[in-house]
């Protein structure tokens, strides 16, 4: 049987490599309103853990991690993502450091863990990482959904051999 640490651990790096995976895929298509909104909404109903007393800590402990993840965790995923125009497409464009900046933030997540699992329950430990995790994403998703207003708002560039073909 696996004691709660190495199940822990094991479950971190599976979520890690799932992230990992899922970040390339979603490069590789163009960006929509719905694919920058849908992740930080999905990830809302995680708030349902806290109808369970387990999983509850005090409202300072939420506010604290909510703008850790917001101010301090999003902006090493913004400075490494921006997005940019390709034809009709909008396109994630990310920085050769950005697989690094997230194989380091869960470094941090894991080994931040082992102090926090030694004051709180591991329930409690989780739904803090979660509150934590939701301020950095929310964060930099709704940074990725101005920047595509701003490039939606804007007419593409004509194609100049459509142009000369039109003359």
């Amino acid at each position: 049987m696996l004691s709660k640490t190495v199940f822990t651990a094991i479950v971190s790096l599976v979520g890690l490599c799932a992230v990992l995976l899922w970040r390339v895929r979603e490069g590789r298509t163009a960006v929509t309103a719905r694919k920058l909104l849908i992740p930080p909404m999905g990830m809302a109903t995680g708030f349902c853990m806290f109808l369970v007393p387990a999983f509850r800590f005090p409202l300072t402990w939420a506010i604290g991690a909510f703008l850790t993840g917001a101010i301090l965790l999003a902006w090493p995923l913004l400075a490494t993502s921006s997005l940019r125009r390709e034809g009709d497409a909008i396109m994630m464009k990310r920085s050769g450091a950005f697989f690094a900046v997230i194989v380091v933030l869960a470094a941090i997540r894991y080994f931040a863990r082992a102090y926090f699992d030694s004051i709180l329950t591991l329930e409690q430990t989780g739904a803090l990482f979660f509150v934590l995790a939701f301020g950095m994403i929310l964060r930099w998703r709704l940074s990725l959904y101005h920047s595509y207003r701003a490039l939606t708002s804007v007419e593409p560039p004509l194609d100049p051999a459509l142009e000369e073909a039109s003359n």
